[in-house]
């Protein structure tokens, strides 16, 4: 029998954080480890257990949900983290892509959403309420994403884009592999060309860009 998934949840509203946990509590695979009600709290709740996925409300008391995830990361902690936020707010989901989060839930669909978040970001993959596709969207018909001049989604090969396209679904390079009959490191190396040709760098930029020009891949 596999150990469960250690988790800490912390959000500063006591109802909403007891549905999260009951919720989490109904999945035998999951255990709660920990809890916390403001932000400097549930960082030193995380430093303590160690948990392998950390579920955090983006608005709270004392430091936001957003600074402890990049506190964590900076620190190259152990747990993977999951953001919950009211709000379809890009600036504020952009940030939390730039800083490495790989899970990001709608407070509204967290119930029905934070089971599969949990599996997902402990199985080292993304996971986005599927209401953040209109989101993204509408953030690509806004603006494109910033890539050097002359770099465009026209520069790559059929099987880049076919690559691009399934890292736009958030399949993992294992899933990409399996899906496209290649090893992963095969996977690896496409990843690292593309990211190459199109100039992209810093952590999650290949996962924005496919995101948000899936439509023309």
């Amino acid at each position: 029998m596999k150990d469960p998934i250690t988790l800490v949840i912390a959000d500063d509203h006591p109802l909403f954080r007891a549905g999260v946990r009951q919720a989490i509590e109904a999945d035998t695979s999951l255990q709660i480890v920990g809890e916390a009600a403001d932000g400097e709290t549930a960082l030193a709740v995380i430093n303590e257990k160690q948990p392998r996925v950390t579920v955090l409300d983006i608005q709270m008391p004392k430091m936001t949900g957003l600074l402890v995830a990049e506190t964590l990361l900076s620190q190259n902690s152990v747990t993977s983290v999951i953001l919950l936020t009211m709000f379809n707010d890009q600036k504020m989901f952009f940030q939390a892509m730039d800083i490495g989060v790989k899970g990001y839930v709608l407070k509204d669909a967290a119930l029905q959403d934070i089971i599969h978040a949990i599996h997902a970001v402990a199985d080292e993959r993304y996971y986005l309420s599927p209401a953040l596709s209109g989101l993204l969207i509408a953030k690509r018909s806004q603006s494109p994403p910033h890539i050097p001049e002359g770099s465009s989604v026209d520069l790559l090969t059929p099987a880049e884009r076919q690559i691009v396209s399934l890292i736009a679904e958030l399949k993992s390079n294992r899933e990409i592999a399996d899906r496209l009959f290649i090893s992963h490191r095969t996977v690896e190396n496409h990843r690292v060309n593309i990211s190459r040709k199109l100039g992209l760098r810093g952590t999650n930029s290949l996962l924005k860009f496919a995101i948000q020009n899936k439509p023309l891949l």
